[in-house]
């Protein structure tokens, strides 16, 4: 008895084959260019790959839902939304901080691949299939995080937080694989579609199912640090170097909801009443953490690292209703998050350059010395606070709206509330900024890939908060695959 082998086409894997054969080829490169400024050299390489990549991805951008290696791989419009995310989420953080990476001394071939890696991990999660493909992309951009998160290693913060995330981490894989192992003995299947079909037949009142995927949403909750799998983020937020935050700010999470959109609409969408409780619990928590916690920071990296923990949980309530409503708030939201994070984290590696710490009293006067930088800083804050008509009310405002259309109008307040405090401590950085007075000088000047990475985030920020209608057809064709 012979098995059938299953269809396969490359055509839509061509972003993952560019990105792979340019981490290989980049990593050949930066080994024998080593001694000869082989950094710089894979860093343009990298920006280009990433930019190559992005071309065939909205190139391929149409309705259609392609199936490969027996519906292992999936190319759909979510697919290609997410992965425009996640370039924007690799190649923003590289620009931004090439001036941050030649200081450091962390310039050189394997901290691009290792970017790489990561972003192509992240892009197999997005058009995963199945469980199996999921957890391979899931593996590869968490190693080549803990990775970045630990590579100063003359710097013992540094070291501390690449094995804090190495181990619980390494945790969090173990639940996910604990989680699937129930699933398929449950259901019989790890494709997406197969879990479906059994889910339809009756799986779900199988105990097992139900474990298992609390499991997986917990494994999944760590790698967008949603409360209370949280523990992780501040520390490896605050004692990475700056550039490795940057990156793991936006791109781990952007992948870690393709995921969950994957798995839970897509495999489950039966089971939406028992996974809905349990995302409407881990959103509340998120908010209350990402609110309450961030008020006594002093650290800029630990404040915002909270913060991202407050706005996985406003992301988290999309989920929840379980209508296209709420799954089209998510993609406008961490599209407008990704922006308005990267335009933050710009601003604080732009003040490194003067060597202004990493503590909030540092930016005291900064609009006295540098206007231009501190309001850019401050449209940041208040789009973070989601006041408008900036892009960060939008994303709150649908995904309130997708909260009360599906009945959860508690949930909608909760959100409104936590939002309300959350905002003191973004208001708390525009006051040291305009408010005190300036103890030193800002000689800094912003511009080159900086600057364009400010004038970017600071353009669109401004732009979706009063014409938001593109993002939002944009991001309404993109869910079609799970209606």
């Amino acid at each position: 008895m012979s098995l059938p082998m299953p269809e396969i086409n490359l055509i839509p894997m061509l972003p993952e084959i560019v990105i792979a054969l340019a981490a290989l080829g980049l990593l050949l490169v930066g080994a024998w260019q080593e001694k000869h400024g082989g950094g710089s050299l894979v860093g343009f390489g990298t920006v280009l790959a990433i930019l190559l990549a992005a071309l065939l991805t909205y190139g391929s951008g149409d309705d259609r839902i392609t199936e490969t290696f027996g519906g292992m791989f999936v190319a759909d419009p979510f697919a290609s939304f997410m992965k425009m995310l996640m370039y924007a989420g690799a190649i923003l953080p590289i620009l931004m901080s090439w001036d941050a990476l030649q200081r450091m001394d962390m310039l050189n071939g394997e901290y691009f691949v290792l970017n790489l890696f990561a972003l192509l991990g992240g892009m197999i999660m997005a058009s995963s299939g199945d469980f199996l493909t999921l957890y391979m992309g899931l593996e590869m951009m968490s190693l080549s995080i803990y990775v970045l998160a630990g590579y100063r290693r003359d710097n013992a913060l540094a070291n501390e937080a690449g094995l804090k995330y190495f181990i619980l981490g390494s945790m969090a894989s173990g639940l996910f694989l604990y989680g699937v192992s129930l699933i398929y003995g449950a259901t019989g299947g790890i494709t997406f579609s197969g879990i479906q079909e059994a889910m339809l037949a009756g799986g779900s009142a199988h105990m097992g199912t139900r474990l298992g995927v609390i499991l997986v949403i917990s494994g999944l909750a760590f790698k967008v640090a949603a409360a209370p799998f949280h523990m992780w983020s501040p520390d490896v937020y605050e004692g990475s170097p700056t550039p490795v935050t940057a990156f793991m700010s936006a791109l781990p999470k952007i992948a870690g909801f393709a995921a969950i959109y994957r798995v839970l609409p897509g495999a489950f969408a039966s089971m939406h009443g028992q996974w809905g409780a349990v995302l409407q619990f881990l959103s509340i928590i998120s908010l209350a953490v990402g609110a309450f916690a961030a008020i006594p920071q002093t650290n800029i990296k630990r404040m915002l690292a909270y913060s991202s923990i407050g706005h996985v949980g406003y992301a988290l309530i999309g989920l929840v209703p379980g209508t296209s409503l709420g799954y089209r708030s998510i993609l406008i939201y961490l599209a407008i998050y990704l922006f308005m994070n990267m335009g933050a984290f710009a601003v604080v590696l732009v003040l490194a350059r003067d060597d202004v710490g990493e503590s909030i009293q540092d930016y005291r006067g900064l609009a006295h010395k540098r206007p231009l930088l501190a309001a850019v800083m401050a449209i940041f804050m208040f789009s973070m606070a989601g006041i408008p008509p900036l892009a960060g009310f939008i994303g709150k405002l649908h995904i309130f709206m997708a909260a009360v259309n599906g009945g959860h109008v508690g949930l909608a307040l909760a959100g409104v509330l936590f939002s309300a405090v959350a905002a003191f401590y973004y208001l708390r950085v525009v006051k040291v900024m305009y408010f005190e007075q300036p103890e030193r000088g800002f000689q800094m000047r912003v511009g080159g890939f900086s600057g364009a990475v400010l004038a970017l985030s600071t353009f669109l920020v401004l732009f979706w908060g009063v014409q938001p209608g593109r993002l939002l057809a944009w991001a309404e064709a993109s869910v079609t695959s799970f209606m």
